[in-house]
């Protein structure tokens, strides 16, 4: 009696043969894809250590400075109108390791030094101006440079740092559809040491999807200044630098326009200029803002819907501003995003809804926000 050809031993060498060799060539086209995927633009960070969490509470009445001409400041002491925050805490060992390279430039520091309202000369010019008795002996060199380390690094750090939050992270269910039901999670990260920053939007749905959006740059007195900005889909990665001008993914340059952001730094840009006063929450005003993405620059306008009332699934109902972008005449895909940003709690997106098309959507809403 013949045998099944599923079971004769030549048709099963064959099978385990073709099996093996099939694994190889799926295991080296990873590994090339793996060494042909462009290095990351991006720099390490440290992971933060959150010691709080937030939860709402009444707004500050946001601070416009532009309303108003300045009234005339001593050359010691500058009012600062913006701030609304306590001054930022001392820094700690990290920060003042890196704070030589982070230190503002030229008339920021000055401004900075005025704002904190820091004496003129040095203390040991001071000193060396008074006259001391003949009899008295002048104080030795290290006693006289010997300058805690904290209050130097105070010093050096610009004022409009405390407008900005410490440490945070914002984590969110995620629903949707996406020929189907969507089930996942999300976070949007935001970290400083000094005037440096590192903001990022991580989506997480399984098997089905994983995407972060990556922005790193400076805080500047007039907002966030991007440097780099990188998003990865699955293993696809691609990125846009953002120096005089801006060089994007497949090596095109173009023209840096003023107050450029990225799809990750926008949520931050927007939520500060809304807690300082900057743009305005009434419903039916717009807001305009350059990104810059890897595949172009595109001016969007967002209009401001209204306020909604959120049902969060941890925090209860909160009021939050309703952003949604116009249409773009010439748009470079179907995705847009729309965000909500609650007052009483820092101004911070407590909903993000990504649309791709009329049947396939993501809808972010915040669990909890830790803070530093």
């Amino acid at each position: 009696m013949a045998r099944p050809l599923s079971t004769h031993p030549g048709r099963r060498a064959l099978l385990a043969t073709t099996a093996l060799v099939l694994l190889l060539h799926a295991l080296a086209l990873a590994l090339l894809g793996r060494l042909l995927r462009p290095p990351s633009l991006l720099r390490d960070v440290a992971p933060p250590f959150y010691t709080r969490t937030i939860t709402p509470e009444a707004p500050a009445a946001a601070v416009v400075a532009q309303r108003a001409p300045a009234p005339a400041v001593s050359k010691t002491k500058r009012p600062v109108a913006r701030i609304q925050r306590a001054p930022a805490a001392p820094e700690t060992e990290a920060n003042q390791a890196t704070a030589p390279s982070t230190a503002a430039s030229g008339a920021e520091a000055a401004d900075a030094a005025l704002t904190a309202g820091a004496p003129e000369a040095p203390a040991s010019a001071a000193l060396a101006q008074q006259d001391l008795p003949d009899s008295a002996t002048p104080p030795a060199p290290d006693s006289v440079a010997a300058t805690p380390p904290a209050t130097a690094a105070s010093a050096a750090e610009p004022a409009f740092l405390a407008q900005w939050p410490g440490d945070t992270r914002l984590r969110y269910t995620l629903g949707g559809n996406y020929r189907g039901e969507l089930h996942g999670d999300a976070r949007v990260l935001w970290q400083r040491e000094g005037t440096r920053y590192h903001t990022a939007v991580q989506l997480d749905v399984g098997l089905l999807l994983s995407m972060s959006l990556t922005s790193q740059g400076q805080i500047t007195a007039a907002g966030l200044q991007p440097a780099v900005f990188e998003e990865q889909v699955r293993q696809r990665r691609r990125g846009v630098r953002l120096d005089e001008d801006v060089r994007l993914n497949n090596g095109e340059r173009l023209p840096r326009p003023a107050g450029v952001q990225d799809a990750a730094s926008q949520f931050v840009e927007l939520g500060h200029r809304l807690a300082t006063g900057q743009i305005s929450a009434q419903p039916g005003s717009a807001i305009t803002l350059w990104l810059a993405r890897p595949g172009g620059v595109d001016e969007w306008t967002y209009d401001v819907v209204g306020e909604d009332t959120l049902h969060l699934p941890r925090l209860g109902a909160v009021r939050a501003l309703h952003f949604k972008p116009r249409p773009l005449a010439k748009p470079r895909g179907p995705i847009q995003a729309e965000f909500w940003f609650a007052p009483t709690l820092q101004y911070l997106p407590v909903r993000i809804r990504i649309t791709q098309g009329a049947d396939s959507h993501m809808d972010l809403l915040v669990e909890t926000i830790e803070q530093r």
